[in-house]
């Protein structure tokens, strides 16, 4: 059993008895709810969720409901993401997994962390497309015409070295969003943001840039 695995499995044992989780075989593993349909879910260990992947991991395990990045830093790529939501599987990281076995909705799950984000970005009136790029990274077209790249931050407290980390990975950005509710950029940040030539901005003020440019 690798490692991923036995970690995922103690923390559901541990965490409430509400849930149990038992080891199927490989990096599979199957998570009973009370009062929710069992959930089949793939522990990958992973840094890096690709379409080629997670094409191979549903093809040696097509039952599955759930596939779960167990790494904190593991990012996914939008081809897969979008692939996993074709097949009615749910994606993101344990604490997504966890959320979803107890609702019920392992199958349409999506990464915890940026499901916020992500659901807005479609409500705003003056988006006319969202194309997820990455699971924190968006490529916007507006009603004008006009396209941009935002890049979803969720810090508390985004500092510059968060600001420039996200750009050197993800490429450039034009937006910046420190999407945490109770966020606030460091002025670092968004000198840096200038300096690249890309706006730190909190979710009050999205809109409102949106719709100036």
């Amino acid at each position: 059993m690798r490692w991923q695995v036995k970690y995922a499995l103690n923390n559901m044992n541990e965490a409430s008895d509400r849930i149990k989780a038992e080891y199927v075989e490989g990096d599979l593993i199957r998570i009973e709810a009370k009062e929710q349909p069992d959930v089949l879910a793939l522990i990958s260990d992973t840094y890096t969720m690709n379409k080629t992947l997670v094409e191979k991991y549903v093809k040696e395990s097509p039952s599955i409901d759930f596939l779960c990045g167990y790494r904190k830093d593991c990012v996914w790529e939008g081809e897969a993401i979008y692939f996993l939501e074709q097949n009615k599987i749910g994606w993101g990281n344990y604490g997504t997994l966890y959320s979803a076995a107890l609702e019920g909705n392992a199958n349409f799950a999506e990464h915890k962390v940026f499901f916020f984000a992500a659901r807005l970005i479609h409500q705003y009136g003056i988006v006319k497309n969202a194309e997820r790029e990455f699971d924190r990274v968006f490529r916007v077209t507006l009603k004008n015409g006009r396209g941009i790249r935002i890049g979803l931050i969720p810090d508390y407290e985004p500092t510059a070295d968060n600001v420039r980390s996200l750009w050197d990975k993800f490429g450039p950005l034009d937006i910046a969003w420190n999407f945490n509710p109770n966020g606030k950029p460091t002025s670092a940040a968004k000198a840096v943001g200038e300096e690249l030539g890309c706006k730190v901005l909190m979710t009050g003020d999205i809109k409102g840039y949106l719709q100036s440019l």
